[in-house]
């Protein structure tokens, strides 16, 4: 949770949560205070006359007297879980990640079951995605028909990518297992350049397709798509696919209507193979849904973050009010 002024206010986790047996000894403060005040109690009693007693220590100042005490209490308690260093996850963008895309450029992406059609809704999308994405990530393009051809090598030029994007056309057959191959060895590649003493760099395969593969016709053959993503899986990258289109999905071929159903099947099935995450468009304003979401999981990582500077604020504000209330309310009653 984030508190204005404040920042992150956090109690999932602690570096140091050994500094929580500290609350032992303001237990044992809070102990000492409770019996002090009984002890004070017994010997206020002493006084013969009630009404001078009301009178030079009203019940409502007695009240207040606890006030120094309770914030003091208050303000160990804090600064103590601030020095257990709670943490709080956050988001960082990504410096040397690969991310590929691969569009499925086959004839049924001529379907106009997407308005204008389903290759067109996907270049739109696609060129958002590139816009959208995390400068410092290197961004790589791979269209894939029959065969399957590395449009750019991973980049951080956008121009570059949305200009291959503005540039596709539809082709026949449709070769997934070729696709993602492609965008394994760009990333291979790449990672070659990019890796150093840290090793390979972060990857992601962006798998866009409508329809099943038919080349080869088994996707478990030597280059299917089952194949790719295991091949894919052997090497740490995942695969996040996007169906689309729609079940009513038709393209004209040779005068004849032919239907291309979107199918589901097989995409999902890549991302159980890669632990990937599969998403469904059926229209541009979903599949730009679809983008966005991907954008944000893949642009930036979650770590774990210092957020025990709240608590330090919130403990000194507390110790600051102790000392106040206890120039302003506390008052010796008369021996």
């Amino acid at each position: 949770m984030k508190v204005p002024l404040l920042g992150p206010v956090s109690l999932t986790g602690f570096e140091h949560a050994w500094f929580f047996l500290f609350l032992l000894a303001v237990l044992l403060l809070i102990g000492i205070y409770v019996a002090q005040q009984y002890a004070r109690r017994r010997r206020v009693l002493r006084f013969a006359n009630m009404e001078v007693l009301e009178r030079v220590a009203p019940a409502r100042l007695s009240r207040l007297r606890h006030i120094p005490t309770v914030l003091l209490a208050a303000s160990l308690v804090l600064l103590t879980t601030a020095m257990a260093g709670p943490t709080t996850d956050i988001r960082i963008p990504l410096n040397r990640a690969v991310v590929m895309l691969v569009i499925d450029i086959s004839e049924s992406m001529a379907s106009t079951d997407v308005a204008p059609n389903r290759l067109a809704a996907a270049q739109e999308a696609g060129k958002q995605f590139a816009d959208q994405l995390t400068p410092a990530i290197n961004l790589g393009l791979v269209a894939f028909a029959a065969n399957a051809t590395l449009l750019v090598s991973p980049t951080t030029n956008r121009g570059a990518v949305k200009s291959a994007i503005d540039g596709l056309q539809a082709a026949p057959k449709t070769a997934t297992g070729e696709g993602i191959f492609t965008a394994l060895q760009a990333i291979a590649t790449v990672g070659a350049v990019m890796g150093g003493g840290d090793g390979p760099p972060p990857a992601r395969i962006v798998l866009e397709s409508d329809g099943a593969e038919n080349v080869p016709l088994d996707p478990n053959a030597p280059q299917g798509a089952f194949t790719a993503a295991r091949a894919a899986k052997a090497e740490g990258v995942q695969i996040s696919t996007i169906s689309f289109g729609t079940p009513d999905g038709t393209v004209v071929y040779q005068g004849a209507t032919i239907p291309v159903p979107v199918d589901d099947q097989t995409l999902q099935e890549i991302c159980k193979i890669t632990d990937g995450e599969a998403f469904h468009a059926d229209s541009l304003e979903s599949l730009k849904s679809v983008y966005t979401t991907l954008q944000r999981q893949i642009g930036y990582e979650t770590v774990k973050g210092d957020a025990s500077l709240a608590w330090m604020l919130l403990g000194s504000v507390a110790m600051a009010g102790a000392v106040l209330a206890g120039l302003l309310l506390n008052r010796r009653l008369p021996a």
